[in-house]
């Protein structure tokens, strides 16, 4: 395979209590941020509820968008967690008990002296196909089918499914990220960010305005590349622009 430069993915967050705002979704920041660091961009994010023609169209389409998707919720043991139902249908295989899983399952919960339960037996149902994915906090294994990472919804098991994940994943380059904190409003910069984004295509801008009680305000400007020299000369070319028209920055 050859190695690309860039890698792609896309996070389905999938659950009602994210769409009620009764739970606060924070695992699509902490897996963006974490792909960010091994050269795979996020392109999109989408929170959906726990509807199975819903997940089934999204994952498909997402999928073929992108090198890799990931899914957190909807792997527990009641009867609305109907992700891995639904990723079987989206696959067209069968959904079955897994041994692997099943045994896992089974050990832990005799491990900590709670029942293995018909309830929580569903958490061994796989696709077909698909590969474990460890889960060193409460046993219930996630898994993934060809490009697609199915994860559990809360934070901390999310975290041990994605390390266990990123054996299953290519590395792109490295992206290099500088930050400039500039004391102004985005109309005194708007011109240089254009100009040095329409001169070099190897580099990347965002520029975000912050304000906070103290009636201070001002942009904070993102520079990406994933050639370091490329970067270095953004940034300087933006100095020196804000040195000359009196702008401070840090």
């Amino acid at each position: 395979m050859i190695k690309k430069e860039k890698y792609s993915a896309a996070i389905l967050v999938i659950g009602d209590e994210i769409l009620s705002g009764r739970t606060q979704d924070t695992n699509s920041n902490y897996i963006a941020k974490e792909m960010e660091m091994i050269g795979i961009n996020t392109n999109q994010i989408r929170v959906i509820p726990d509807e199975k023609n819903t997940i089934i169209e999204s994952v498909n389409e997402l999928r073929a968008k992108n090198d890799y998707l990931f899914t957190t919720g909807g792997i527990g043991p009641t009867h609305d967690d109907i992700t891995a139902d639904s990723i079987a249908e989206a696959f067209k295989v069968d959904l079955e008990v897994n041994i692997e899983a099943y045994d896992v399952l089974e050990k832990y919960y005799k491990k900590i002296g709670s029942e293995f339960n018909e309830v929580r037996q569903r958490m061994a149902r796989i696709p077909k196909g698909a590969t474990l994915i460890e889960n060193s906090i409460s046993a219930a294994p996630g898994f993934k089918i060809e490009n697609v990472f199915v994860f559990a919804g809360i934070p901390k098991i999310m975290k041990s499914m994605l390390e266990d994940s990123i054996k299953h994943l290519n590395k792109g380059k490295l992206i290099h990220t500088i930050s400039i904190k500039v004391d102004a409003v985005e109309g005194d910069i708007a011109p240089v960010l254009k100009s040095l984004n329409d001169e070099n295509e190897n580099i990347k801008i965002g520029s975000y305005p912050f304000f906070n009680s103290n009636n201070d305000f001002g942009v904070s400007v993102v520079i990406k590349s994933i050639d370091k020299g490329f970067l270095i000369l953004a940034e300087e070319k933006f100095k020196n622009y804000l040195s000359k028209n009196s702008l401070n920055f840090k």
